[in-house]
């Protein structure tokens, strides 16, 4: 600062001529003109001070404004409707679906329980075979409709990661962040809702094979229970 001022004083006594102190009345002029100089400079200086403040004030706001700007759209995969689309897809002929309204009055509509009807005993086989592979083949189609949407998935995270690396500022890296960790519930919803597929596809199977056992129990029981057997003149 002190160089900047000196050099500043004789620049300006140069170009303005300053004349050489030959008595005390001359010393006393240039001494007056040396101060109004170097208040000059000192106002000069102060106001790059100034100027460099205000530069320093402005880059930091310049810097709060790329921080708190947002992202202009917003990604999210579309879960409600791949879920929509699942939930469809495990109705369909006599299969037994988890996103069906009237799941426990259906169920036990097919699958009675210990009882034997005299008529349509095979028929009742035959329903229950066919609700039991009405259900896996659904539920097979259902993990085949996950597997198409798992290239909407991938496409998805792709743009995130072009988003998260393209990021200008706190704000936007919080708003992929906040994507990314939607993008997580979503593929636990969908595993969730696989889960439930296969879980009705062994359901649906497990209770073909108990009402079958117990149909063929409540046959033998209505058999041997109502007639009885007569061989060599005597009841069993």
């Amino acid at each position: 600062m002190k160089k900047v001022m000196v050099f500043t004083v004789v620049v300006s006594m140069l170009f303005l001529g300053v004349p050489a102190p030959t008595d005390a009345g001359v010393l006393a002029g240039v001494a007056t003109e040396w101060t109004q100089i170097l208040n000059h400079v000192q106002l000069i200086m102060g106001y790059i001070r100034q100027g460099l403040q205000l530069e320093n004030e402005l880059r930091q706001y310049a810097e709060q404004l790329k921080q708190g700007r947002v992202l202009p759209q917003q990604l999210f995969g579309p879960i409600q409707q791949d879920l929509s689309q699942l939930s469809q897809v495990v109705q369909g002929g006599q299969a037994l679906a988890y996103s069906m309204g009237n799941l426990d009055a259906q169920f036990r509509n097919t699958f009675p329980g210990y009882s034997f009807r005299s008529q349509g005993y095979f028929n009742d086989y035959k329903k229950w075979s066919q609700t039991s592979l009405d259900t896996t083949m659904n539920s097979l189609r259902a993990a085949g409709l996950q597997g198409q949407q798992l290239n909407n998935a991938q496409a998805v995270l792709a743009q995130l990661r072009t988003m998260s690396t393209g990021a200008g500022g706190q704000m936007q890296a919080v708003e992929v962040g906040n994507q990314i960790a939607e993008q997580q519930v979503e593929q636990l919803m969908s595993l969730r809702q696989l889960m439930l597929t296969d879980l009705q596809s062994k359901q649906a199977y497990q209770a073909e094979q108990i009402q079958k056992e117990q149909a063929d129990n409540a046959a033998l029981e209505h058999l041997f229970g109502t007639q009885p057997l007569v061989t060599d003149q005597k009841k069993y």
